[in-house]
């Protein structure tokens, strides 16, 4: 019995493991990219999850506007691993990183705390105590000419001291609506 202890100690503790495994990392699941879609959720470990929304119809500033939420549950963190929403050709080259315009932070039972953001992305987010959830939504601008597709790539994240990598968010040019989308 004293000899199947130590076996079965290790067997115990190889169950507690992590058990996350991430939906697609790549948004597209077709070629062309032919089906719109109004929003996109990526979930992480604990619960946060991420999402992007379509080109938001009225732009400011010149360029095409974009909004991605991070959902936080009570007592979770998450620390960006990288400092930039990167806009780039399909699973190709740097176009350019997204200019943050502003973050707001909303407990899911209070009303929004603006956060303005000047050069860059706040580096933690942190879920407030007093609510079940929180919400962070940047508000992301693209001002150079983008081609007819293109991909948004959230900043990589780390959730207790483990990286994540988030998923990659796909926009095209739909010619009947004269309008770019986010698409499958």
């Amino acid at each position: 019995m004293r000899k199947a202890a130590p076996f079965a100690l290790l067997l115990a503790l190889a169950g507690c493991g992590d058990t996350y495994t991430p939906a697609p990392l790549y948004q597209a699941t077709s070629p062309d990219c032919g089906t719109p879609v109004d929003a996109d959720t990526f979930e992480f470990p604990r619960g946060i999850t991420v999402a992007a929304t379509t080109v938001l119809p009225q732009a400011v500033e010149g360029g095409m506007e974009i909004g991605v939420n991070y959902m936080l549950p009570r007592t979770t963190q998450v620390h960006f691993a990288t400092a930039h929403f990167q806009v780039s050709e399909p699973k190709g080259r740097l176009l350019e990183n997204a200019t943050v315009l502003s973050v707001y932070q909303r407990p899911t039972n209070g009303k929004p705390e603006m956060v303005e953001i000047v050069n860059g992305v706040p580096l933690v987010l942190f879920a407030v105590g007093t609510s079940d959830d929180t919400q962070f939504r940047y508000r992301l601008i693209i001002k150079g000419k983008m081609p007819k597709r293109f991909d948004l790539t959230p900043p990589d994240v780390i959730i207790g001291e483990k990286r994540y990598v988030s998923r990659t968010f796909t926009y095209r040019w739909f010619e009947d609506k004269q309008a770019y989308g986010m698409c499958h």
